[in-house]
């Protein structure tokens, strides 16, 4: 097994099939910028690594499969660089997944929010335990925003009147919701959910990578044409992260208590 130099994310391969755990179970695996970059050196190691034919991306424990970015992070934002970075450099990760030329399979238990839930888009199948919860609550959270890019990926799932329910009302979806909107491929009981997912990955690496390849890019490519240059939205990034409220909410949030939004 290959691990980063703190064990914050996991790569090991098995044989034809890949498994990538982010791995802070204590934090419900919120991610460090240390495991962004390390996912995208992960991603080019499956592109590079012939002998890979399928990669599985999954959370330490059963309480969540990524719940988000380290809000402690955060309070280094001052600057209205450092939030049009952020969005700039998270959106080119979860983009760098998607370009992965092999099939990608998100195993999730519990919470896939936030950052997590666009890095579960990003994989191509979602199997997921009854426990899950997904969503982006930031209305409820920290008061930011998506970029555009964040935006056009959820409305490709949900569309554009759900995705508003979801981010608007800060939903959180159950697997049951998701599997009728189509964000969630299939429901398995939890003590089931890896050796399903084992199945399927098995079943991925007897197809035609080709052709496995070609769908995915495809798909791609024409979601990527409908899309938005992000700097279209970088007016609502910033109007959203510089403000008073965003600074208070992720202190509120550190402290474990309520923050009252003043719009500011």
């Amino acid at each position: 097994m290959t691990r980063d130099h703190n064990d914050e994310i996991l790569f090991e391969v098995q044989g034809q099939i890949a498994t990538i755990t982010f791995n802070r179970p204590q934090a419900r695996n919120a991610m460090t910028w240390n495991m962004y970059d390390r996912l995208v050196q992960y991603c080019d190691e499956l592109d590079a690594n012939d002998e890979i034919r399928v990669a599985i991306l999954r959370g330490a424990g059963d309480r969540a499969f990524v719940a988000g970015t380290d809000i402690g992070q955060f309070q280094a934002f001052k600057d209205p660089k450092d939030a049009i970075d952020y969005e700039k450099r998270t959106g080119e990760v979860t983009g760098r997944l998607e370009r992965v030329g092999k099939p990608t399979i998100a195993m999730i238990h519990g919470y896939c929010v936030g950052g997590g839930a666009s890095i579960a888009l990003a994989c191509d199948f979602r199997y997921v335990a009854p426990s899950l919860r997904f969503g982006i609550p930031i209305a409820r959270t920290l008061g930011n925003c998506l970029s555009l890019r964040g935006y056009s990926r959820l409305i490709d799932y949900v569309g554009p009147a759900k995705a508003k329910e979801l981010i608007m009302l800060a939903r959180l979806l159950n697997a049951e919701e998701g599997l009728g909107l189509g964000i969630v491929t299939e429901v398995i009981p939890a003590e089931d959910l890896e050796a399903r997912v084992r199945e399927v990955a098995e079943q991925l690496t007897q197809l035609a990578p080709l052709t496995l390849r070609a769908t995915k890019e495809g798909i791609r490519r024409i979601q990527a044409a409908r899309g938005l240059d992000n700097r279209e939205g970088e007016d609502l990034i910033l109007s959203c992260y510089m403000s008073e409220d965003f600074q208070g909410a992720v202190q509120a949030f550190l402290e474990k208590r309520s923050y009252s939004w003043t719009g500011r």
